[in-house]
């Protein structure tokens, strides 16, 4: 029996395509003395192997234990057969199927086989950069289609010469079958650009651009996903004209350092920071800068204005590697885009676009076909906690059983149609689920013009062509505004669901934690439609994807002006100055703002003119930022809680006064005490750094307080923390300390952002328990729910 031939089929499904998972079986069974064939196909990996079955089982327990690196193996199922006698083991041509059900693998960073390769004067891929091989290299945004092949990604264009197919075809190689391989004599070439677009004459485009950000210059730098906007981060000038060019005023610069020793330099890190900066996916990871980093970099001031946060991140490419060749430690790398339009991608479009901006183009003739901005991260107790999450990470997909056993046990339907979900209007992404699986996109932007509207609809068609996913159900929020939201209102033959803004929210912190539910849901962010018509934004509910109920509110306080009080945070301060009679302005405000646009928003706020309601803590922290005299302006959304933040005495035990009444069946905290002895303090001259973490450490009380308070009435003890204000560091540390001593279990975000970018998963998850409960289900034309 132990020589007995038998015949496996075997189907791997994951993240095995475009990682060198056929090269690795390949090898495998060449190891085991086996015969057969390995093809990608639309589903993953699809394999037949004869052999002793000894061997056989050997083969078989080694695909998941000696499976590639960057490989991710979700299913691996397979068949036994008689044998039919296979003479050898081959590659097959890929195959294609009606059902996509292959997860293709995000982009990957430069490997160091390539990075050795590249700095070789024998090598004959020297500086050559799009250098390439099975480890590394340009996946998702050069992916047209599936089964990932040469043929149906934008490299398909440039014939492979005779070296490079010798390598594509040696299964010894590590360029074996790596589909984007190419070499100086083959591949795409790069050149450079002046400001008015006309190719300068260098033999070479790379070195001669190194020369240009040494001499001061503005690079506009074609990247896997698009183009950055670069410059020489130690000279101070080139800082602020890159500022003042894109009309940057206050908001941070990312940086890339050349090497992990620079970052130790300027930048505090701990382990599992070193970990997520030198990860394959090479992220941007928000770090503290050294008290000492302007001994190493004098500009650091104006890189990050607002805090000692700097992001971070390391080359991944192997032209960002040569362009730090010749001296250079760190370059500002910046989305190319004007301020609030999507990232440049094509090279048609770079100089008109950055006009302006950029004095020189760094282009190359590789097209990008999905455009992918940086992934933003950080750290909070040694957890990844998502700012923006984009190229490196996207298409991995969050599984959604959870969702599906939150249904269990009430009456529903098995099986749903593929949903898609549109997301927000701010920071926007959408969501694809196709079989209990959340394909979240790359990050779109704000939907504050067409163009990014438009490639919020071309990357959800993308996504529903690579994955055979025509969506049954859309999901979007509730708010009539939203562009998203518009969009999704004028299709037809399709189900729409909409969602609450922050019921969103808490899905998605639920779904990627794989909670079923019910929990206590936070949400704390800046605005977002409630169901009675006013803005939320300081959010307490209980429940879980089919349904959650508010238990709890800050109380409402008028928003004058709607959405000129984010921009202006002193007509928050006013509001609430107003909102409470015992309460009166700061001498510091009455000086700073004019008295005609003081009296102007005054009589908005007591005529109530243009001005709606809102219980959101992020106007709350706008306006404690401009009656501190933190900020009085916003340049960027954010800003006036980042200075508050900033400014806050983090030992302080001080907490202030606030209330708490039942208003109509639900729970409401009232601010007039808190602010109140705010201002007081103000008068008396206490320290904003005092006054600020008070003022935190109050927040994380009142939440840790109306949880208990909940906790009493509905018996629940997990809590999910959601919305941007819980970007906030300080406030999400103490909020997480309060509650984990009265004995909650505490869910965070880690593989999406907290802030919006996060809403299209909430979404997803929502519709799809609606969808499997029928609760709260609105039919449109003709689609109908199968029987």
């Amino acid at each position: 029996m132990l020589s007995e031939v038998i015949r496996v089929e075997v189907q791997v499904k994951g993240i095995v395509q475009g990682v060198g998972f056929r090269p690795f079986v390949y090898r495998l069974a060449h190891q085991h003395d086996l015969r057969g064939w390995v093809t990608n196909d639309a589903s993953g990996v699809r394999l037949e192997a004869e052999g002793r079955r000894p061997d056989i089982d050997t083969f078989l327990a080694s695909l998941r234990t000696s499976a590639p690196p960057l490989s991710h193996i979700e299913e691996l199922t397979w068949v036994l057969h008689s044998p039919i006698g296979y003479t050898e083991f081959s590659i097959k041509e890929s195959v294609g199927a009606t059902s996509h059900e292959v997860n293709l693998s995000p982009d990957i960073y430069v490997c160091e086989d390539c990075l050795a390769e590249l700095k070789d004067p024998g090598n004959r891929r020297f500086r050559y950069p799009y250098i390439n091989c099975t480890n590394c290299g340009p996946r998702f945004t050069i992916t047209v289609q599936v089964p990932y092949d040469r043929k149906h990604t934008t490299i398909r264009d440039f014939e492979l010469c005779e070296d490079c197919k010798k390598e594509y075809h040696d299964p010894s190689n590590r360029r074996f079958h790596a589909q984007p391989v190419s070499c100086p004599k083959c591949g795409p070439k790069v050149y450079l650009l002046d400001a008015s677009g006309k190719r300068v004459d260098t033999a070479d485009p790379v070195a001669c651009a190194a020369e240009r950000l040494k001499s001061g210059a503005i690079l506009a730098v074609k990247g896997l996903g698009g183009y950055h906007l670069a410059c020489d981060a130690a000279q101070e000038s080139a800082v602020r004209e890159l500022r003042a060019r894109k009309r940057r005023d206050g908001k941070p610069f990312a940086v890339m350092a050349d090497s992990l020793e620079t970052v130790l330099r300027i930048c505090a890190v701990t382990e599992k920071e070193r970990e997520l900066l030198t990860s394959p996916r090479r992220p941007i990871v928000l770090l503290p800068l050294k008290t000492e980093a302007l001994k190493f970099l004098p500009a650091a001031d104006s890189l990050s204005p607002d805090n000692n946060m700097l992001g971070v991140m390391l080359p991944y490419t192997p032209l960002q590697h040569l362009l730090f060749q010749d001296g250079m430690e760190l370059m500002v790398m910046t989305s190319g885009n004007r301020s609030g339009e999507p990232i440049v991608y094509r090279d048609e479009e770079a100089v008109p676009a950055l006009q302006g901006i950029a004095d020189y183009y760094l282009a190359g003739k590789l097209p990008i076909h999905m455009r992918t901005d940086d992934t933003v991260t950080s750290v909070f107790r040694e957890r990844e906690y998502i700012i923006r999450r984009s190229r490196g990470y996207v298409p991995f997909p969050i599984d959604l059983s959870a969702v599906v056993q939150s249904a269990e046990g009430k009456p529903h339907k098995s099986g749903n149609p593929p949903i898609l979900a549109l997301g927000g209007e701010l920071k926007n992404t959408f969501c694809l689920v196709k079989d209990r699986k959340a394909f979240v996109s790359h990050h779109i932007g704000d939907l504050d013009n067409l163009e990014t509207l438009d490639s919020l609809i071309g990357g959800a068609e993308h996504f529903q062509n690579i994955f055979a996913a025509e969506p049954g159900a859309l999901a979007f929020d509730m708010h009539p505004g939203y562009r998203s939201s518009q969009y999704a209102s004028e299709q037809k033959n399709i189900v729409k669901i909409p969602v609450q803004h922050h019921h969103a929210h808490i899905a998605s912190c639920m779904a990627e934690n794989g909670v079923s539910g019910p929990v206590i849901g936070v949400a704390f962010d800046g605005t977002g439609l409630g169901e009675d018509g006013h803005i939320w934004g300081g959010e307490f509910f209980a429940g879980d994807y089919s349904g959650f109920e508010r238990m709890a509110r800050f109380g409402y306080v008028p928003l004058p002006g709607g959405d000129a009080a984010v921009k202006e945070p002193w007509r928050m301060a006013l509001s609430y100055i107003l909102n409470d009679e015992a309460a009166e302005l700061p001498a510091e405000l009455l000086k700073t703002i004019e008295p005609y646009k003081r009296d102007i928003v005054t009589r908005q706020i007591l005529q109530r003119i243009n001005t709606p309601l809102t219980s959101s803590v992020g106007r709350l922290f706008d306006a404690v930022s401009s009656l501190t005299g933190v900020c009085h302006y916003a340049e960027y959304e954010g800003q006036a809680a980042i200075r508050l933040e900033s400014a806050a005495d983090r030992e302080t035990a001080r907490i202030y006064p606030y209330e708490v009444k039942t208003v109509q069946g639900m729970l409401e905290i009232g601010t007039a005490p808190l602010i109140r002895e705010l201002v007081r303090e103000i008068r008396d001259g206490m320290s904003i750094s005092g006054i600020s973490g008070a003022f935190h450490r109050t927040l994380a009380a009142i939440v840790a307080d109306i949880c208990g308070r909940i906790r009493s009435k509905r018996g629940l003890n997990e809590v999910a923390l959601s919305g941007g204000v819980f970007q906030n560091r300080l406030l999400l540390a103490l909020t997480v300390d309060e509650l984990e001593r009265s004995g909650f279990r505490v869910l965070l975000h880690s593989k999406v952002p907290a802030n919006d970018g996060g809403l299209s998963l909430g979404q997803a998850a929502i519709a799809l328990g609606k969808y499997l409960t029928r609760e709260g289900m609105r039919e449109a034309c003709v689609w109908q729910y199968p029987e």
